[in-house]
């Protein structure tokens, strides 16, 4: 793979500076921030009145943890622009979430905004490995999804030429990464997943693109998951993380030197990690839920915002910001099967170190009586056809799930290309069981 460390001078001066000089500028953001949501909008100033708390209370970065959390149902409660801090004319975007689970959460952007956004894109990307000039495919969707945006305006400002073909059209998707020759590709790494079976469907070897990097986000994927895409592709695989609440993609990123965590951008983002059912803040180091606290947003602050995802804070390496891990799975997204707490990424680790299954899966939950199953719905690999060689990966996967996990479960090894693909983030977990 390709040496793509960045050179002295390439980093911003932030990324670099010591832990205090980060402190004291998050300090003087964040008071800036409070006040500017305690002011002007109404929600903030009935939860810090309700909450007893005022922004002038606010004297170190630990007093933050007095302050109310918001939560997604927040936004939907203000459903659409009841978050603004601004008037609405002053809005140069509006983004928004599916809806697909209530109504859509709205966020919405000043043109200073969506420079910040742009900024943090740029750096992402720096730390990714790309550089000025060269080609970025962005296969993340563009509309209100803030993906294809975001990567797009990033990649820009960096100075890079941007492809913008959005989701889809696997095959269009390919054809365009070898005529146009990008260096760096942006995209859910499930739906690389669907990339790569089409290199492979047209007999074309993935290790001779010219990808150098792919920035993979939108979803929980694992370190095993990177090797699997560094192997196919003679690429790096690199992490991004975001969400549109907070900003969009780019709130976080791995360093291409280093891929041991992603560097949180803690100029503009205030990074906690609490106890999911206490709130309570908890010390770097241990793993809990992820809580961001914008420093520099006009339009929609967000103070003490719960993400519902699950990871711990670490020293920076690569950059003096702190890290977090990979992001494990999510509150809302963990399955209890008998007593067991189960992630769908701790499926996937399970699986990719089986040989003769595909890296597509879907995991089905059913109950039979009184007693929780599990089907973990799997395809073969074009080369694993024989029905012999599918019972005994089935019945090595159903082993390693047994011995790691704890559970015990259905293994289900169907032909290749019979798990519907994701354009955008994959649908791990199919919940069949009766509702209460």
């Amino acid at each position: 793979m390709f040496d793509l460390a960045p050179k002295p001078g390439d980093l911003d001066p932030i990324e670099t500076a010591s832990r205090d000089e980060i402190a004291a500028l998050q300090l003087d953001r964040l008071k800036w921030s409070l006040r500017h949501a305690y002011e002007n909008v109404a929600h903030y100033r009935k939860s810090f009145d309700e909450a007893g708390v005022h922004p002038d209370d606010l004297k170190t970065l630990a007093d933050l943890g007095k302050f109310p959390f918001t939560y997604k149902q927040t936004l939907r409660d203000n459903y659409p622009f009841g978050m603004y801090a601004v008037p609405r004319e002053q809005v140069a975007r509006v983004h928004a979430s599916s809806g697909t689970t209530g109504k859509p959460t709205v966020v919405g952007y000043t043109r200073n905004d969506i420079k910040t956004w742009a900024t943090v894109m740029a750096r992402s990307l720096r730390a990714a490995g790309a550089r000025p000039g060269m080609i970025c495919h962005v296969a993340y969707g563009y509309g209100l999804f803030t993906g294809g945006l975001g990567a797009h305006y990033g990649a820009e400002e960096l100075g890079m030429t941007v492809v913008p073909i959005s989701g889809g059209m696997t095959e269009r998707q390919v054809s365009l990464i070898e005529d146009f020759r990008p260096d760096v590709i942006m995209v859910t790494p499930s739906y690389m997943l669907a990339i790569l079976d089409e290199y492979r469907a047209r007999g074309i070897d993935p290790r001779e693109t010219s990808l150098k990097v792919g920035v993979f986000g939108a979803e929980p994927w694992t370190n095993a998951m990177r090797q699997e895409i560094e192997t196919a592709f003679d690429m790096h695989a690199v992490d991004i993380y975001g969400l549109s609440e907070v900003m969009g993609p780019g709130v976080a990123n791995e360093c291409v030197e280093t891929k041991d965590g992603l560097h949180i951008w803690e100029d503009h983002f205030y990074p906690e990690i609490i106890d999911p059912v206490t709130g309570e803040v908890l010390p770097d180091g241990e793993i809990g839920e992820l809580v961001f606290t914008s420093l520099t947003k006009e339009a929609m602050p967000v103070i003490r915002y719960r993400t519902r995802d699950l990871t711990r804070l670490l020293p920076g390496t690569a950059r003096s910001m702190r890290r977090m891990e990979k992001v494990t799975g999510r509150s809302d997204d963990m399955m209890i099967l008998r007593g067991v707490n189960v992630f769908p990424t701790q499926i996937e680790e399970q699986l990719l170190r089986v040989e003769g299954l595909a890296p597509h899966y879907q995991v089905e939950l059913t109950r039979s009586g009184r007693m929780d199953e599990m089907t973990v719905h799997v395809e073969a690999l074009p080369t694993h056809a024989d029905d012999a060689q599918r019972a005994a990966s089935a019945a090595e996967l159903r082993t390693h799930i047994k011995n790691v996990i704890g559970i015990s479960t259905r293994i289900a090894v169907v032909d290749p290309g019979v798990i519907e693909r994701s354009m955008g983030k994959a649908k791990r977990v199919i919940d069949n069981r009766p509702k209460a």
